[in-house]
């Protein structure tokens, strides 16, 4: 599932993806109602790729979550975030057992199973990897690839003035 362009703005209901950026911030589309906003530098954005939740061992990018959501959902819509706290961690910890407890709140678990409905219903959900992950691989090649050796051109004397 790729997040890269999907953003979450403080204030603003919904998810938005980024179309241009311009001189004072940005313009940005909802994907509720496709309209297109323009939003301020100033505004409390969060990339939906750079979001991840606490675990005990570390901490875990939301494009996974998002992904073993979907993978237990077969790709259709999870339970509503509009469900009690008792219901949304319960399902919360078979989708992510090892979540901290502690500093992953119900309203952080309404708002990922929020988004991924929202991403959901505009078949945004797929089985996509995410672009770090790409690098990652690449990366990952490139150590085993054997690189020749270059070497810099001889530097020429320069001619002495007499």
């Amino acid at each position: 599932m790729n997040l890269e362009k999907t953003l979450a703005i403080s204030g603003k209901p919904g998810l938005y993806v980024l179309k241009v950026q311009t001189r004072t911030g940005f313009v940005a589309e909802s994907l509720a109602d496709g309209k297109k906003i323009t939003v301020n530098l100033k505004s409390n954005v969060s990339l939906l790729s750079e979001i991840s939740i606490y675990t005990y061992e570390g901490e875990k990018p939301l494009a996974e979550i998002m992904q073993k959501i979907a993978d237990k959902e077969s790709k259709g819509p999870a339970l509503s975030h509009k469900e009690d706290n008792a219901k949304l961690t319960a399902y919360f910890k078979e989708i992510l057992p090892d979540y901290d407890e502690e500093r992953v709140y119900p309203s952080d678990i309404k708002k990922v199973l929020n988004w991924y409905n929202m991403l959901q219903a505009k078949g945004l959900v797929t089985d996509e990897v995410p672009a770090a992950a790409v690098t990652e691989e690449v990366a990952a090649v490139a150590e085993e690839t054997p690189v020749a050796e270059v070497k810099a051109p001889a530097k020429k004397a320069k001619a002495k003035k007499e």
